[in-house]
C-alpha cells in the first residue's frame, strides 16, 4: 500500500513523518520522500537554489520521482511492505502549475501527461492543511527560504491542493494541520491502520 503526505511548505509534513515513523514502527512501513530519497534529488534541490528555467527544473523533479518509484517504491510495494511518502506526484501537480504559469499553455495537463504510464497511484492521500500565513510563519527566516516559500506563491498551490483532492475524494483525506501536532500524528495513524486492515481483508477475500 502507498501512503502518501502532501500539503504545502510548513504545513508539518516532516513532523508528521517523523512521528508516524514511532507510531507505525511495528507495520515496518518504508518511510521516504521526494525529492531527495535517490540522487537526482540533488540535481533537483540544485535547481531550485540556483533558479533554473520552469522546465528544467520541472522535468528534474519528474526524473527524481521515475527513479524514486524505480529504486525504492516499486520494489516495497512488490515485496508486500507499506510505503509512506513525503511529497510524492500530487506535488508536481499543485506546485509546478505555478511555476510554469505562463510558460505552458496547460501545465497541469503537460505534467499528468509526462507521469501517464509509469507513475504509481497512491492509495490514499492526507493533505495538510492551514491558513498560509501561519504556515509562512513556521518556515525559516525570509533570507534562507527558497523562491516558491513565499505568500503569494503558496496560495495558489494551496488552492491546486484542494482542486486536486476535490476532484479525486476517494483518495484523499484532508487534515487540519492547525491542530496539536499529536492529534494530527495519531489521526493520520490511526487511518493508515485502518487502511492497511481493509486492504489485507480484500487481499485474503
Amino acid at each position: 500500500m502507498l501512503i502518501t503526505i502532501e500539503g504545502i511548505d510548513g504545513s508539518g509534513k516532516s513532523t508528521l513523518i517523523a512521528r508516524l515513523r514511532e507510531l507505525l514502527a511495528d507495520l515496518d512501513p518504508l518511510l521516504t520522500r521526494e525529492p531527495g530519497a535517490t540522487w537526482v534529488g540533488d540535481a533537483v534541490r540544485r535547481a531550485v537554489a540556483e533558479r533554473m528555467d520552469p522546465i528544467t527544473e520541472a522535468l528534474l523533479f519528474c526524473a527524481d520521482h521515475a527513479a524514486h518509484i524505480d529504486t525504492l517504491i516499486r520494489p516495497a510495494l512488490d515485496a508486500g511492505r507499506l510505503v509512506i511518502s513525503d511529497r510524492y506526484s500530487d506535488s508536481r501537480f499543485a506546485y509546478q502549475p505555478v511555476v510554469l504559469d505562463g510558460v505552458l499553455p496547460d501545465p497541469l495537463l503537460w505534467l499528468r501527461q509526462i507521469h501517464a504510464g509509469w507513475s504509481i497511484r497512491p492509495d490514499l492521500t492526507f493533505l495538510l492543511v492551514l491558513p498560509v500565513e501561519d504556515a509562512v510563519e513556521r518556515l525559516d527566516p525570509v533570507e534562507k527560504r527558497e523562491y516558491f516559500e513565499n505568500p503569494r506563491i503558496l496560495s495558489r498551490v494551496q488552492e491546486n491542493y484542494l482542486a486536486l483532492a476535490g476532484s479525486d475524494p476517494a483518495r484523499f483525506i484532508i487534515v487540519d494541520a492547525l491542530h496539536e501536532k499529536e492529534e494530527v500524528a495519531r489521526f493520520v495513524a490511526d487511518e493508515i491502520r485502518s487502511s492497511v486492515r481493509s486492504s489485507r481483508r480484500r487481499h485474503r477475500a
